[in-house]
């Protein structure tokens, strides 16, 4: 209920104009928006996790509002460093990729260019070694073409229980029943994958044409070579996709990380993202140990001045939002009216808005 009233909000202002005037407020002028993008589908992905994937069609949607909304599209390092310089363009707006999937390189890349867009790319990295589909994902995947059924129990997959496919919450129980076998067998890299595939033979999916095509897979180096190259920028996201509590272990998933994309690009990166947007205040000496610079996280809203430079917003853009949010969150009407910010400054907001 109270999303729908929002979205009628939302609706209501666009049409009355005050996304425009919001747009070129002197507020809206003080703050970056970072765009957040996870995954391009390469085939049916969005219909599987349309919070997570995006069809090609939809980001072309996306970056021609941008285009159309005279928005000024700037390099993330550029950005950031403009941003607390308090000396932002109008309508200033970054692109971010998080993980690095090869649909950045199949789907994405191409339309970047298209429109001459700057990207950054939060890359992680032990899956770009590996070259397989990452485990859990692909499991969840290949356990989806399968949704609406119930299946007996595999055995030799470590699977006791009867597979209720029918619900997202069913399918995660399998995943985890899986992830519980693998660990406790202390399955290696190339034994998960043979895992995979006897899933995949269980459930009828052809899984080498899923290998052939590349799906749930992470950019090889020599692809993200190929982006480094083209110009887009590669940024730290972990080594292994994970943020652990403990300093030295922390530390290590960043020092891996930035070795192998400096191996690859030719560039020392200095912006992080948080894996899953988790994180804790820990993290924040840790990574200025680490030189790191920036890190965003994935909590709506616009960035000021104010922000702190390791915990940047971002607006998480999906398949599930209509494209006038999307407008909304580019003029700053989606901060303005997001429940996620403290009431104060809520309302300093809207009172700057006007100005």
């Amino acid at each position: 209920m109270l999303r729908a009233m929002k979205l009628g909000a939302l609706r209501v202002l666009k049409k009355s104009g005050a996304f425009a005037r919001i747009r070129d407020s002197r507020w809206r002028r003080e703050r970056l928006l970072i765009l957040c993008y996870h995954g391009i589908s390469i085939e049916d992905e969005h219909e599987w996790r349309p919070n997570l994937y995006m069809p090609p069609a939809v980001l072309r949607e996306r970056f021609e509002a941008l285009r159309q909304g005279g928005y000024q599209i700037l390099p993330l390092g550029e950005a950031v460093e403009r941003l607390f310089k308090n000396d932002l363009p109008p309508r200033s707006v970054a692109i971010t990729f998080d993980d690095g999937g090869y649909d950045f390189y199949k789907q994405a890349s191409p339309i970047l260019h298209e429109f001459n867009y700057p990207a950054t790319v939060y890359q992680t990295t032990y899956y770009s070694e590996y070259a397989k589909p990452i485990f859990g994902v692909c499991a969840s995947y290949l356990l989806w073409k399968r949704r609406g059924e119930v299946l007996q129990p595999g055995p030799d997959l470590g699977l006791r229980q009867t597979m209720d496919l029918r619900s997202e919450e069913g399918r995660r129980q399998v995943v985890e029943e899986l992830d519980l076998f693998w660990a406790r067998e202390n399955l290696t890299g190339s034994q998960k994958n043979d895992l995979l595939d006897r899933l995949a033979k269980f459930l009828g999916v052809d899984y080498d044409e899923l290998l052939k095509k590349r799906l749930l897979q992470i950019m090889r180096p020599n692809e993200i070579a190929a982006m480094a190259s083209a110009g887009f920028d590669i940024q730290l996201h972990t080594h292994r996709h994970q943020v652990p509590l403990d300093e030295a272990l922390f530390r290590k998933e960043i020092v891996d990380n930035r070795k192998r994309i400096i191996e690859t690009s030719g560039r020392t990166p200095t912006h992080f993202c948080y894996p899953t947007g988790h994180y804790e205040m820990v993290f924040l000496p840790w990574l200025e140990r680490e030189g790191v610079v920036s890190a965003t996280t994935c909590d709506p809203g616009l960035a000021s001045r104010n922000s702190h430079p390791l915990l940047l917003p971002r607006f998480v853009d999906t398949s599930l939002q209509p494209l006038y949010v999307f407008e909304a969150w580019l003029s700053g009407a989606g901060h303005l009216a997001s429940a996620h910010r403290p009431a104060e400054e809520a309302r300093a907001s809207e009172r700057a808005a006007v100005s």
